[in-house]
């Protein structure tokens, strides 16, 4: 008797267990968090695009080095300028609101700078006082977002507002107003010392779309690459667009050939014929992030493994973290001689044979790559989570998640920290 009561008792307490989960699953809604854009008239935002005073750096996003400022954008919000002509004690100046920038390049005081799909050009003779000169319009067309969210175009996007749908219905209702997350599809995301960038132009950053040869600027989009006309630098002049490939993230000059990154592989196009960038040769791999930076006889190409998704897209390749090294000798025909595994490697830069990679979460990594055969690590800076650098001069720029680092590498094997800016701080 006794063990059917305790029969019953567990049979009794399981079907209260199964009522209740029931209960509970039928009342929990699905929540959503969209992002509204607020919208502003386009001519009102033109008319603030003018220097304000220093704003808190709260996110970093590409760098760009001019002189005696390097130029850090703020990723959909404008671009901080930063005196640096002490750079163990740099001076966040002024800021330039942009909305919807994701890159920049700047030549003979001029800045250049993407508005969502348009691009402006930005006098900062005076930085104080920065004019802008002239607006083109539809210069990115591929711009996306995740979703497929279409925005008005309009007006430009100046911010956007968090909404919570209470539930499934009312994220269908609205998903067509709003992202999930608010980032451009195209992803964010160095030169070297004997790049093809004139002394009036400055230095980008290897994660770069916009790069500067003699007198133009070479833009490239998720598919294109677009060659601009920047003599007479206020007021640029769009000359040739070509189809590059697909998922097109980065480019990267070389005298007069550009280094060109995408998912898909590294493409080179010579210049000589400014105005008209002509196909060389291209090194295919499938499916990761591909910033490339090159010397004379090498490319240097990180490999990082896309975010959210364990193999490519055709299901069979497993994704790696790395870096190539490929001699680029016949420019028609490049050919990898090594690889080398990373943790989750970004921008890259060299300056002779030293080679700084930025390797994510684990820190900015510092090679001797005279023998590319035998990369020697010199220094692991394991403190910072680097996603681009600039190296020049014994001077390395690092725009980190945590900040913006500079550090002294006149001697290699005692590099030093010379100044931080952190996230947060002005």
């Amino acid at each position: 008797m006794k063990i059917a009561q305790s029969i019953r008792n567990i049979v009794a307490y399981f079907l209260l267990v199964l009522l209740v989960s029931s209960c509970v699953k039928d009342k929990l809604t699905t929540t959503h968090t969209l992002f509204k854009p607020v919208y502003k008239s386009k001519s009102a935002v033109l008319l603030d695009i003018k220097s304000s005073s220093p704003t808190t750096l709260l996110q970093t996003g590409k760098l760009f080095k001019y002189g005696e400022y390097i130029f850090v954008n703020e990723l959909n919000k404008g671009v901080h300028i930063i005196d640096n002509s002490n750079p163990a004690a740099p001076v966040n100046k002024y800021f330039i609101a942009i909305p919807g920038s994701i890159d920049m390049a700047v030549k003979d005081n001029t800045l250049y700078a993407d508005i969502y799909t348009d691009l402006v050009a930005v006098d900062i003779s005076n930085p104080a006082v920065a004019v802008l000169k002239k607006v083109m319009q539809n210069v990115f067309p591929e711009r996306q977002y995740q979703n497929g969210f279409m925005p008005d175009s309009s007006q430009y996007i100046v911010d956007w507002v968090k909404y919570e749908a209470k539930d499934e219905q009312d994220f269908l209702d609205n998903q067509n107003r709003g992202v999930q997350n608010p980032i451009f599809f195209s992803n964010f995301l160095a030169n070297s010392t004997n790049s093809g960038v004139t002394k009036s132009a400055g230095v980008s950053g290897s994660m770069a779309r916009f790069t500067i040869i003699d007198n133009y600027l070479y833009t490239v989009g998720r598919s294109n690459l677009s060659a601009i006309n920047i003599t007479n630098t206020i007021n640029p002049v769009m000359e040739k667009t070509v189809g590059v490939g697909w998922e097109i993230e980065t480019i990267y000059p070389l005298k007069n050939k550009l280094f060109i990154g995408g998912q898909t592989g590294m493409f080179i196009y010579d210049v000589s014929s400014p105005a008209n960038p002509v196909f060389t040769g291209s090194f295919s791999h499938a499916c990761f992030r591909d910033p490339v930076i090159a010397d004379e006889k090498y490319a240097y190409v990180t490999l990082r493994a896309m975010e959210q998704q364990g193999t490519c897209w055709n299901g069979t390749a497993a994704q790696r973290n790395e870096l190539d090294i490929v001699n680029i000798t016949n420019l028609a025909a490049p050919v990898l001689v090594k690889i080398y595994d990373m943790a989750e490697p970004k921008g890259l830069s060299k300056d002779g044979d030293y080679l700084f990679i930025c390797d994510g979460k684990a820190g900015l990594k510092v090679y001797n790559a005279a023998d590319v055969l035998n990369l020697s690590l010199i220094k692991q800076i394991k403190t910072i989570t680097p996603f681009d650098v600039i190296v020049q001069d014994g001077l390395a720029i690092v725009v980190a998640d945590e900040g913006i680092f500079q550090y002294d590498y006149s001697n290699i094997n005692n590099i030093k920290l010379l100044s931080k800016i952190v996230v947060g701080n002005n």
